[in-house]
């Protein structure tokens, strides 16, 4: 794997096409859609064509030889 990132959510989970997008791996939701619909895109080491699947915790997303795992977010005190 050529790089990994870290992505903390702010909530319980995120979109896949939006987590793209905010990890700065495409420029627009609407072009995280499409390489999800391409088959570009694996959660877990499986192929994902859901674009809007739910990524949580613990999970991990890879595409164009960058994974990102992905954390929970910290509880404000």
């Amino acid at each position: 794997m050529a790089d990994a990132l870290d992505f903390e959510l702010e909530g319980d989970y995120v979109e896949l096409n939006q987590l793209l997008k905010l990890a700065g791996l495409c420029d627009s939701g609407g072009a995280g859609k499409a390489l999800v619909a391409d088959g570009r895109v694996r959660v877990d080491g499986a192929v994902e064509l859901r674009k809007t699947c739910k990524i949580r915790a613990g999970q991990r997303v890879e595409y164009d030889g960058i994974s990102i795992r992905v954390h929970p977010g910290t509880v404000p005190d």
